[in-house]
């Protein structure tokens, strides 16, 4: 199945996948951590990240409402601001991917870039179609 403008699909999608790098992240941030520092240390690191696992999931909630209410009006001002939301979720994990000090860190903020993208491109479909119906267009025979 392909997603071509189904934006809460999308955005649906990009929850799960953002959601699951955010764990992994967390939990590589809390393992490395808790190995070099003290408890008092351990317990706070694990904290943060515990309390930045929770505002990513309401963020990507956030851009879920967004996506579903794009897709449901075929609003163009909607899908406009879904495009702004996601290029600001896809500036940050790109700025955070190049600063990341482990290859973890980078690697999961590379594919929490990579779903804000493809969020991106699926918005600007359902803007550019508008209200009109989206067909697949078909490959035209060629003749010899």
């Amino acid at each position: 199945m392909r997603i071509r403008y189904e934006t809460g699909l999308a955005t649906m999608a990009q929850l799960i996948i953002g959601t699951a790098m955010s764990f992994v992240g967390a939990a590589v941030s809390i393992i490395s951590g808790c190995r070099t520092e003290s408890g008092a240390d351990c317990v706070s690191n694990t904290f943060v990240s515990l309390v930045l696992v929770i505002l990513t999931v309401c963020v990507y909630m956030c851009l879920l409402g967004l996506g579903y209410a794009a897709q449901e009006r075929r609003s163009k001002r909607l899908a406009k601001l879904l495009i702004l939301a996601e290029a600001v979720v896809a500036l940050f994990y790109l700025f955070d991917t190049r600063h990341a000090p482990t290859y973890a860190d980078r690697f999961t903020n590379f594919i929490a870039f990579a779903t804000a993208a493809w969020v991106m491109v699926v918005a600007i479909r359902l803007l550019r179609a508008g209200r009109r119906r989206i067909v697949r267009r078909r490959q035209s025979a060629v003749k010899p």
